[in-house]
């Protein structure tokens, strides 16, 4: 491990942390809403047109869709948490495929071993972000199960509205938390280039956050999910 090794993953954590707290909305570096910023809109919208359907299947279908793929991330995760304590198991093997690589530096199997041990711990992040969206879906499905048939948020429509924003609210936090881990794992690509030496490592991560970037904020699914919002034309 040399010292711009270090730099490098200080890099990588800081980007992560920085692109995290902007799509999220904690801070912003950017005047316009993030994607996953806009379909939270949305998610408040269908949680209130759901008030005016008494047989709510197409609303339980969405969830089910929403659990099942958290469901595959989660699954996907453990494989690769495997796959990379197998990797640790045959550093050896591994590295000579490295060394041979030109304008590539070798470093020592400990190295290997502590990169490869990072990778585990980035699908280890994911993981536990899926488990708990997964988690969180199950509750909102629960939640979605109070409210008001139709002829009673008639009765009282302002109740109603509340209870299925909160609603919404909690199915926000769950897909916040699978976005999360989704994440991670688009930037265990970028991580990969860590194997191949610090400034590899740097190229990737800005490549990655470059692609997630753009599709946050300049992609054609941002403009259109605007563009279905009543006066979307005002969200920059």
């Amino acid at each position: 491990m040399t010292t711009l090794d270090f730099y490098a993953l200080i890099f990588f954590l800081a980007c992560w942390f920085v692109f995290d707290s902007v799509v999220s909305g904690r801070f912003r570096l950017f005047s316009r809403k993030s994607l996953t910023e806009v379909i939270s809109i949305h998610r408040k919208r269908w949680m209130i047109n759901s008030l005016t359907r008494d047989l709510k299947i197409i609303d339980t279908q969405i969830m089910a869709g929403l659990q099942n793929g958290t469901a595959f991330f989660a699954s996907t995760s453990i494989f690769a948490i495997g796959g990379c304590f197998a990797l640790m198991g045959n550093a050896d093997q591994a590295q000579s495929l490295f060394r041979d690589l030109p304008f590539l530096a070798s470093g020592t199997r400990a190295a290997f071993e502590m990169k490869a041990g990072g990778l585990a711990v980035i699908f280890g992040y994911s993981f536990f972000k899926f488990g708990w969206s997964y988690r969180l879906f199950n509750y909102n499905t629960i939640l979605f199960g109070t409210l008001p048939m139709s002829e009673e948020t008639e009765r009282d429509r302002g109740r109603a509205e509340r209870l299925a924003v909160k609603i919404a609210e909690l199915n926000i936090i769950a897909a916040r938390h699978f976005n999360t881990g989704l994440r991670a794992i688009f930037l265990s690509l970028g991580y990969l280039g860590w194997f191949l030496g610090p400034y590899v490592f740097i190229a990737t991560t800005a490549f990655v956050f470059m692609i997630l970037a753009r599709r946050q904020y300049f992609s054609d699914a941002r403009k259109t999910v605007i563009a279905a919002l009543e006066g979307g034309e005002e969200i920059s």
